[in-house]
Formats: C-alpha cells, sequence, structure tokens
C-alpha cells in the first residue's frame, strides 16, 4: 500500500501475520490485549479494517479500525508501534492511512479511547485533529479512566449535538425501555435511571408475544408509560394497526398481541396524549427536534447488525447531512463499546430507510417534549 520514509510497508494484515501481531501486542501492553483469536476475527469476518506495518518482513506497527455497519461510523481500536519505530513518525502515518481508508469506506467519523496518561498518544491524536468529548470512568481493565476523541473525516461543517444520556440495555428485549429512559432523563436530570425501572417499563410497555422468546414493546405502551411520568408526549405511527402482530403466526398468540393493543388504545383515550397517524421520516423528526423535543424511534436493525427484529432507538440530533442517533444496544461480541452507541452518524437518507419494521412497513416515534 505505501512505503515510508523509514523503509516500512504499510499493507493490509494478512492471516499469516497473526503470530507477529500477538508478540507485538503483548510487547506494547500490559493489559487489554487483543487475543489471537481476535486478530484472526478482524482479518477474516470482522467488519474493519487492520493494517499492519512491515520492516524486514518483520511486523513493527498495527492500527485497528472497527466500522459500525450502515452508519458513517468507525472507530480506532488499537494502535501499536514496535519500540525501536517510536518517534519515527510510524504511527502518525499508519493513521492517516486508516483515516484516508476509512474515508474511501464511507466513514465519516473516526472516535477512539485514550488512557488519560498516555501523553504521547494524545498529542498524536491532537496533532490528528481528534478532540476529546467525553470522559468515561474505570474503563480499562486495571480500572483507569478513558477520554473519548472524535474527529470528522468529512469537510462539511456539521452542528454541534446536544448532550443526551446513554444508557444501555441490560436484556435483549429492552431497547425500547431503555431508550425511553435516555430521553426522559436528559429532559429532567433527576430522573433516576437503574435496571428496575428498564424492566417496570418493559413490563408496562410489552406487546407479550413476538416471532421468538420475549414481548417487545409496543409504540402505544412506551408513549403511555412516558405520559405517565408527567412527560408530554406525543406519539406518531404510520397507520392504525395493531403494531407487530404480522410477526407473530400463531393465532392464539395473535389474538393475545391485539387484545394488549386495544388495552392500551383505552388507557391512552383517557389522556391528553397527541396522537397523530402519518409517514415518521427524519424531516418530520427535524421539526420536532428543533423545538428542544427527543424522539424514540422505531427501525429495522437488519442494516445496523442483520437482526431481522424491531429496535428502538434515541434521536438525538439533526444536522444538515446526518441524523445522530443514541443505540440502547452494545454488540460486546463485535468488541463494541458505549463510544460505539452514542451519537451514531447516518445520512438522511439512509436513517429514512431503517425507519420502521415489517411488512408493509409500520413506523413509530415517540416525542417527549421538554417542560
Amino acid at each position: 500500500m505505501l512505503t515510508t520514509d523509514n523503509n516500512v510497508w504499510i499493507r493490509p494484515a494478512v492471516i499469516s501475520d497473526v503470530d507477529q501481531l500477538v508478540e507485538l501486542e503483548n510487547t506494547c501492553f500490559d493489559s487489554d490485549q487483543l487475543s489471537r483469536r481476535s486478530f484472526k476475527w478482524m482479518i477474516t469476518k470482522g467488519r474493519a479494517l487492520l493494517l499492519v506495518a512491515e520492516s524486514e518482513k518483520h511486523v513493527v506497527g498495527y492500527v485497528l479500525l472497527l466500522y459500525h455497519q450502515g452508519t458513517s461510523l468507525g472507530r480506532v481500536y488499537s494502535l501499536a508501534v514496535a519500540a525501536e519505530q517510536r518517534k519515527l513518525g510510524l504511527a502518525k502515518q499508519l493513521m492517516e492511512i486508516a483515516e484516508h481508508e476509512a474515508l474511501e469506506d464511507g466513514r465519516s467519523f473516526l472516535r477512539l479511547e485514550v488512557r488519560p496518561d498516555n501523553a504521547g498518544a494524545i498529542r498524536l491524536y491532537e496533532k490528528l485533529g481528534y478532540e476529546v468529548f467525553d470522559v468515561v470512568s474505570d474503563y480499562y481493565e486495571d480500572h483507569t479512566d478513558a477520554l473519548r476523541m472524535m474527529k470528522v473525516l468529512h469537510h462539511e461543517p456539521e452542528e454541534a449535538h446536544q448532550q443526551v444520556v446513554h444508557y444501555s440495555q441490560s436484556t435483549d428485549f429492552t431497547c425500547g425501555p431503555a431508550s425511553l429512559m435516555m430521553v426522559m432523563k436528559t429532559l429532567r436530570p433527576d430522573f433516576e435511571l437503574d435496571r428496575s425501572l428498564e424492566l417496570q417499563l418493559w413490563r408496562e410497555a410489552t406487546t407479550i408475544f413476538m416471532t421468538s422468546g420475549h414481548g417487545g414493546c409496543s409504540p402505544h405502551g412506551l408513549a403511555l408509560s412516558a405520559y405517565n411520568r408527567g412527560f408530554s408526549t406525543t406519539l406518531i405511527t404510520s397507520s392504525t394497526e395493531t403494531p407487530f402482530i404480522n410477526s407473530v403466526r400463531n393465532d392464539e398468540k395473535k389474538a393475545v398481541v391485539e387484545l394488549v393493543h386495544q388495552d392500551f388504545q383505552v388507557a391512552i383515550a383517557e389522556t391528553k396524549m397527541t396522537l397523530k397517524e402519518g409517514p415518521v421520516d427524519v424531516a418530520i423528526l427535524q421539526s420536532y427536534l428543533e423545538q428542544g423535543a427527543l424522539a424514540v424511534v422505531l427501525i429495522s436493525s437488519y442494516r445496523l447488525n442483520q437482526s431481522k427484529s424491531p429496535h428502538w432507538v434515541v434521536l438525538a440530533s439533526i444536522s444538515d447531512t446526518f441524523v445522530y442517533f443514541h443505540d440502547p444496544e452494545i454488540d460486546l461480541e463485535e468488541n463494541k463499546s458505549v463510544t460505539d452507541s452514542l451519537y451514531i452518524p447516518v445520512t438522511h437518507q439512509e436513517f429514512n430507510r431503517i425507519l420502521g419494521y415489517g411488512r408493509p412497513r409500520y413506523q413509530a416515534a415517540i416525542i417527549l417534549q421538554p417542560e
């Protein structure tokens, strides 16, 4: 790919590099080390970019980027340079080539974590244009904090997004409650978040049955839960049909889902909640965000992780180019962290594609207004 001034060849990693990558990893890091299995996965199956720096047929450095599928986001997961190659500009060259490749792959943002005591790495990232946007406590194995940094790779100016709280779902089926909790905490900072509330919200809003496993959360149930906790709530749905009923094949289960939906409708009729029927798209959602509102929206997660299931996320901000959302789910098996789930940038066109679930596509958004 590139020969540096120090006669070092930078290229994509191949499976035969794994032994030397593990050796370099163990030399450079005392904790939070990538395993042999992880390197193999990144090279053969991972949604990642792994570049190695080779000198005289020996790996003397690497940079690993993880890509968030279906979005414009990438993450610098790890950067390592052998001791004899340090202070020669190799780390900077690895980063610059990785950034170029990420941009060519459609990534407009790169994020990373770095230890606050790693002054050399912080200086490098700052020179490359990365800026601190968050601090997370007890991040590393030795309980050290981490600075979160980000760089915008494209050249279009972006609006700064508001600070929205993140809460990670603790089960496979509570993305709706976790998303609602983020919005409630952001709009009302004294609102207490814990797992007990997460499960309570799920019990209040669940449809009981889905295709398999535990039932998901109905938009009507989530909206009612927010309203009953004193939030000004608007519910937008694309139709009056019973949500998710087409994903249930058993007639008896369908009857249960229908009954639950009817109960939600009766309860909502006794409130002053605003109900609107019509399509949900970026333009409509942006009009609410401009008024200071936040939205919990239904998406299909297939374009993000190939999971054919409905998923709830928080729409945090919209710029001229991107929609930014918080995802309550963190895929630890893909080496993801909270950094990968904050303000995920997706183009307007792509976000409109993922809005809604099922066939015909059912769209829903729960809008919470500030007090």
